[in-house]
């Protein structure tokens, strides 16, 4: 291939990086760029995003190595002896710890007022427990949201008249009040069982990817009826392949793009929606989370902000970078788009 053949970014590649090297070594070099490898490098050329990775990736370490983190610093979320720790004469404060009081290098994120508990371990906890309800939400509602939309996409006729109302039913239910439905009678169900924890665990799994998978199926099923009609789909269905093949080796290698960009976006909105279920006593209500760390944090606000702020930082940096990065990944991945 010549350089008069290459594309707009290989040509504007080439006229802001003068080099020495004859057209075939250039060539070559163009040739040997896939489309994944273009996006990496935007990627690392965009600084925004850099940052955002690091972000995301220590949140990822803090939630992954909760424990060792937790035993590095000699902390746990064990309750300590409150006479030795709070104010039980004004309204539970911690008498140790930042801002009331000098910094405690036993607790260096403080003690929480009337439960004397390590802030860090919470906060450390709280990060494993939002990521990995999020993470898993997102991966079975991508999942099921990306088989739906390629049935309905390639299938057509009734079949995607069938899926898409039931896209279009399941997007009319208030997903809040879903939550505020269930919540209740799983806690009355197994309020009394051992595993009540884990049931509430999984419980919101289901409703945060029962009601997340639509937009994946939607955006997923808009690809697929224009991919349907390329040659190389019309060639397989020529030489008989089966549609599952069809499905699976044809059409899902061509939708990496606007997978990887709903996936890159569900994953903080599912974030925000674990911490605010949890703040309203719906969610992991009987565990360790931000959410459950904000809703008693509240009455402190005044007297001891510190305990409201370390949760509420943590869910803000969180969210903000990966909506950050999810939308350099969406430009990254585009092939309109310069950056």
């Amino acid at each position: 291939m010549s350089a008069q053949t290459a594309g707009p970014e290989t040509l504007g590649h080439l006229s802001d990086e003068p080099s020495n090297e004859g057209p075939e070594k250039k060539a070559q070099g163009i040739t040997g760029k896939s489309p994944m490898r273009i996006a990496m490098g935007r990627l690392v050329r965009d600084k925004i995003a850099v940052v955002c990775a690091v972000v995301t990736l220590f949140f990822v370490i803090v939630a992954v190595f909760a424990g060792p983190i937790c035993a590095l610093f000699n902390v746990s979320t064990e309750t300590v002896l409150p006479s030795q720790y709070l104010d039980t004469l004004g309204g539970g404060l911690p008498l140790k710890g930042p801002p009331l009081h000098g910094f405690d290098p036993n607790h260096p994120f403080g003690i929480a007022p009337q439960s004397a508990t390590d802030n860090l371990a919470y906060w450390v906890y709280g990060a494993r427990t939002s990521l990995e309800i999020s993470a898993t939400a997102t991966l079975f509602s991508s999942v099921f949201g990306i088989l739906m939309g390629l049935v309905a996409g390639y299938m057509g006729g009734i079949v995607d008249k069938t899926i898409s109302f039931v896209i279009d039913f399941f997007l009319t239910i208030p997903f809040l009040l879903a939550a505020l439905v269930i919540a209740p009678i799983i806690n009355q169900r197994f309020n009394a069982s051992d595993n009540y924890p884990r049931i509430q665990f999984w419980a919101l799994i289901v409703v945060l990817a029962g009601f997340g998978w639509m937009g994946v199926a939607r955006l997923i099923r808009g690809e697929v009826l224009s991919l349907r009609e390329r040659e190389f789909v019309q060639a397989a269905r020529v030489i008989g392949m089966p549609t599952s093949r069809i499905l699976i080796k044809e059409l899902l290698p061509n939708l990496t793009a606007p997978i990887v960009v709903s996936v890159s976006l569900a994953l903080p909105a599912f974030v925000a929606a674990e911490a605010g279920f949890a703040f309203l006593g719906i969610g992991v209500t009987s565990g360790i989370s931000w959410g459950q760390t904000i809703n008693k944090a509240t009455p402190f606000f005044e007297s001891y902000p510190l305990y409201l702020w370390e949760p509420m930082i943590g869910i803000v940096a969180l969210v903000l970078a990966l909506n950050l990065l999810g939308d350099a990944v969406r430009d990254a991945l585009d092939p309109k788009t310069r950056r």
